[in-house]
């Protein structure tokens, strides 16, 4: 089964991908770049958002506008790494509401351990999107997606700054009715569920905790 993904093509995007995954790119740098990433990929991932038409008058006559409609999406960061993705969301669509959802990767299973949520009491109601920057084993990402389908999420994109193939087959066989966004489609996984080439632990180079 193939996931309703799409790569998305660029040259900016690109270059500021690629500078993510130098290994000299310092904490404060991969950050400002993880958030101009997030806001490019934002334009594509919002493309379908609903318009409602609202009377306003510009300086030279009245009109009808178009306007974001109510209510507005849901930014959903998959914690800590999705955080690092967020503000750039939130600089195009500052009025959205925001989920968090805690997960982490278990170092001996790679399966995804939940231990916090928190999101609008109407989020069933409105389009959510997903945002954490690696698309690796899956297994976070489908665990919170499985997360807000019991909360009642019907609509819902997921965001990606980079995949591995093993990853998007992994959440095609999970949430098919689930279309995802990726900034770069990489080779594979390695033996400890790390894209390759990738950029390593996006939440540890972002957040500069790097593993002892």
């Amino acid at each position: 089964m193939t996931v309703n993904h799409t790569v998305l093509d660029h040259p900016l995007l690109r270059h500021k991908i690629n500078l993510l995954r130098d290994r000299e790119t310092r904490p404060v740098v991969f950050r400002a770049l993880v958030r101009e990433i997030a806001q490019l990929m934002a334009y594509e991932a919002t493309r379908d958002l609903a318009l409602a038409d609202r009377a306003i008058e510009t300086p030279m006559a009245p009109m009808t506008a178009q306007v974001l409609a109510e209510p507005q999406p849901v930014l959903v960061s998959i914690l800590r790494a999705g955080n690092a993705m967020l503000d750039g969301l939130l600089d195009l669509i500052p009025t959205a509401s925001v989920a968090h959802i805690g997960m982490y990767r278990d170092h001996d299973t790679l399966e995804a351990v939940e231990y916090s949520y928190n999101g609008p009491p109407d989020i069933a109601a409105r389009k959510c999107l997903i945002v954490d920057p690696m698309l690796a084993t899956a297994n976070s990402s489908s665990a919170a997606i499985a997360r807000l389908k019991e909360k009642g999420v019907r609509d819902m994109r997921l965001i990606s700054i980079l995949a591995a193939p093993e990853g998007l087959a992994k959440l095609a066989d999970a949430h098919p009715d689930v279309s995802v966004l990726v900034g770069a489609l990489d080779e594979r996984l390695d033996e400890n569920g790390y894209i390759v080439p990738g950029l390593g632990d996006a939440g540890d180079r972002a957040f500069d905790t790097p593993k002892s």
